[in-house]
């Protein structure tokens, strides 16, 4: 796995409570993450009616957290 370079931010008693990566890292990470949601999605509606590619883009872009 590839290492995230990260800087941590701690409060008053040094307790870490947020990190910081760069925009590339995150983007990234946030396409891996759309992709295992839309492949969960895919696997739970395996049974389910079949949609055009344009009824699917209208029912992800519902479900995607912003």
């Amino acid at each position: 796995m590839r290492n995230i370079s990260k800087k941590y931010i701690v409060d008053e008693k040094n307790n870490k409570i947020a990190v910081q990566i760069d925009i590339d890292t995150f983007n990234k990470l946030e396409k891996l993450l759309e992709d295992y949601a839309l492949g969960k999605y895919m696997k739970e509606a395996k049974n389910n009616e079949i949609l055009t590619l344009a009824e699917a883009k209208k029912i992800y872009r519902k479900r995607k957290i912003r």
